[in-house]
């Protein structure tokens, strides 16, 4: 038994002008969203976009997990992921992956979990 995988993957996209790069990043954002509820054992995605500025940064992350390897696999090869990857290829330049075991007992902090989290800690 493998317990839950994260997959973190991380993209430079294509575009020239600032509005360009803001519509690609609105169209992975899109497209990954309308993937909850639609595999089984992907349990958790999150899409963000950049916002550090930095010319060394991706425009977009997606944070995933999976039930277990078994689903992840899965997920590789299931048609509405391989849909939404040929609907986003021509908009990639780079693409960066990190799939690793998580702790079942850690969650993934979703944005407003985070939020709550960052308030706790600054009223400490």
């Amino acid at each position: 038994m493998s317990g839950p995988v994260r997959h973190i993957v991380m993209w430079r996209l294509r575009g020239d002008t600032p509005q360009e790069r803001a519509a690609a990043r609105a169209k992975v954002k899109a497209a990954f969203e309308g993937l909850r509820g639609r595999i089984d054992g992907l349990t958790h995605i999150e899409i963000g976009a950049d916002v550090s500025g930095v010319d060394y940064a991706c425009d977009v992350v997606l944070v995933s997990e999976f039930a277990d390897r078994a689903a992840l696999e899965a997920y590789g090869s299931h048609p509405e992921h391989l849909r939404v990857r040929q609907e986003l290829a021509d908009l990639r330049i780079a693409r960066f992956q990190v799939d690793y075991l998580a702790d079942a007992d850690t969650p993934v902090f979703a944005g407003s979990d985070l939020h709550r989290h960052r308030e706790v800690v600054a009223g400490e």
